[in-house]
């Protein structure tokens, strides 16, 4: 890793989300899911690239990309892996925080936070990650590796699954020469749930946001307002994630 790196966040988005189609468009006080999301990101003081398909069902993305100024690259819609390769390679990138669009509230002042705390490590061979070990809700995810662990993976990945989430043939080390690190919280957070996937999580954020201005909120803040509402958590609490 040169002494300054090309440091980018790659979000991956696309409007044919099986259980809620067109979710990252969805709007909350005239204000888009993705718009959300994306000026939370912004707080890390980064660039953002949105990766998305080649699919016609994507043209909203695009247009939606071009209003807002925000660079994006197109490619293929299962290969998720080759979208975030071809994306980081285009645009130089030494250091890649992957994260998704389905995360309204994802902390940007988090993010940058982790990558002072990889950065200081002065290791490529690492991959760090609030995700594997899990203290945040989910909503929050991140993962920060280099853009040589993420060659590699495009270069030698070949499981379906390896190549639709990405860093599986990193975070199951299948080099053995990944140095996994945790970004984690003393409390443990992770029953909550503050991602987009149904109508019942559309329905939490919205209320977040409209009730308690949790955009403008830290991730300890957002926390600690489902620490105080059960009733909030009751709305998404028998939500299952999809299994990787």
């Amino acid at each position: 890793m040169s002494t300054s790196p090309n440091i980018g966040i790659i979000t991956q988005a696309r409007m044919t989300s099986t259980r809620l189609p067109g979710k990252v468009l969805l709007p909350i006080n005239q204000k888009t899911i993705l718009q959300y999301h994306l000026e939370r990101l912004q707080k890390s003081n980064l660039p953002v690239f949105i990766a998305t398909t080649t699919n016609q069902t994507d043209e909203p993305l695009v247009a939606f990309a071009r209003k807002h100024q925000v660079q994006y690259y197109r490619g293929n819609e299962q290969n998720v892996l080759s979208r975030y390769y071809e994306c980081a390679r285009l645009h130089k990138l030494d250091l890649i925080i992957r994260v998704t669009s389905d995360c309204p509230l994802i902390d940007g002042h988090l993010i940058a936070t982790a990558v002072q705390e990889y950065l200081a490590a002065h290791d490529n061979q690492i991959y760090l990650s609030n995700c594997l070990v899990r203290t945040f809700p989910r909503g929050f995810d991140f993962e920060i590796f280099s853009f040589a662990l993420l060659q590699e993976a495009f270069l030698k990945a070949t499981e379906p699954a390896e190549l639709e989430h990405v860093t599986p043939y990193i975070n199951q080390n299948r080099s053995g020469q990944v140095k996994l690190r945790h970004f984690i919280q003393p409390q443990d957070k992770s029953h909550y749930r503050i991602t987009l996937d149904t109508p019942e999580d559309f329905e939490v954020i919205r209320r977040l946001i409209q009730q308690y201005q949790a955009q403008n909120l830290a991730a300890t803040e957002i926390c600690n307002i489902l620490d105080a509402h059960p009733e909030l958590v009751a709305l998404n609490a028998q939500v299952e994630q999809k299994k990787i």
